[in-house]
C-alpha cells in the first residue's frame, strides 16, 4: 500500500458545515497544488495507463466541452498565447498536449479529477457526460456515467429531494467567472486515492480502530463559456490522524 499524503489543509476538516456547504472561489484559487503534487501525478500517469476504462469515459457529445476545459487549464496553469505541444508540469516532466484525447491530457496536467455535467434539452438535471477521474472515493464512475445528479449520488442517505434541488439550482446558476466551492472529509483506515465502491457494496464500518487517515476533497463548480457546460474539480487530499488534529485539534 503506497501511502501519499498531505500533512496540512487550507480549511478546517472538522468544522460541520450545513449541507451543501458551498461557497464563492476566487477564480485565480480553482486549480490548486501541494506538496504531493509529484507524488500524486505519477499516480494518475500509472491509473490512466494501467487502468484507463476505469478512470476516464466521455460521451462523444462532451467533447467539445472537454476541449475548452483543457484550454482553461492551460490557460490558467501553463499561460496563454499560442496553443503549446507540451508543457512541463510543477514536477519537472514534459507532458505533451493531445488536443484529440482532451481527458486523458488533463488527467496528466492536473491534480484535480474533472467531471463535465451538461443539461439536455428538456431535462431537469445536469447529467455526467465526462470525466476523468482517478481518485474515486467510494463509487464507480462506469456507475454515474451518463446519469442525472440524483441518480449519481445513490445511494448517499443524505442527499434527498430537497437536497437535490438545492444543488441542482446551485448547477443551474453557477455564473461564469464566479466559480463556487466546497469540501467534504471523512475517516479512512486506507490511504489509498483509487478507492472505487460499487452502489451495491456496503460502505466499511467506521471505528475509533479505523480512523486513520481523514480524505478530504476540496470540489469546486465552474461554468465554461462557450459551450456551458458545468464543471465539477475535485481536489483530494490524505492526512494521518495526528497531523489532522496536530493543525485542527482544537475544533474535534
Amino acid at each position: 500500500m503506497t501511502e501519499i499524503l498531505q500533512t496540512t489543509l487550507p480549511y478546517d476538516p472538522l468544522k460541520p458545515l450545513p449541507l451543501p456547504g458551498i461557497r464563492p472561489l476566487p477564480p485565480e484559487d480553482w486549480l490548486q497544488f501541494d506538496e504531493s503534487f509529484a507524488a500524486q501525478m505519477a499516480e494518475r500517469e500509472r491509473l490512466l495507463s494501467e487502468r484507463r476504462d476505469d478512470v476516464l469515459r466521455m460521451d462523444p457529445g462532451a467533447k467539445a466541452a472537454a476541449q475548452e476545459l483543457l484550454d482553461a487549464v492551460l490557460t490558467l496553469r501553463y499561460g496563454g498565447g499560442a496553443e503549446p505541444s507540451s508543457v512541463r508540469r510543477l514536477d519537472g516532466q514534459e507532458v505533451t498536449i493531445d488536443r484529440s484525447a482532451p481527458l486523458d491530457t488533463l488527467g496528466r496536467i492536473a491534480q484535480q479529477d474533472f467531471c463535465i455535467l451538461q443539461k439536455p434539452e428538456g431535462s431537469e438535471e445536469h447529467i455526467l457526460s465526462a470525466a476523468v477521474l482517478c481518485f474515486p472515493a467510494s463509487w464507480t464512475l462506469a456507475e454515474k456515467f451518463m446519469k442525472p445528479l440524483l441518480a449519481i449520488h445513490v445511494p448517499v442517505e443524505s442527499y434527498d429531494a430537497t437536497l437535490a434541488r438545492r444543488v441542482q439550482r446551485l448547477f443551474d446558476g453557477v455564473q461564469l467567472g464566479r466559480p463556487l466551492w466546497r469540501f467534504n472529509a471523512l475517516w479512512y483506515a486506507d490511504p489509498t486515492l483509487h478507492q472505487p465502491r460499487l452502489e451495491s457494496d456496503p460502505r466499511a464500518t467506521s471505528t475509533p480502530q479505523t480512523q486513520t487517515y481523514l480524505r478530504s476533497e476540496l470540489q469546486t463548480i465552474s461554468r465554461l463559456p462557450k459551450t456551458g457546460a458545468v464543471v465539477f474539480s475535485i481536489h483530494t487530499r490524505v492526512l494521518r490522524r495526528a497531523d489532522v488534529l496536530a493543525q485542527w485539534g482544537a475544533t474535534e
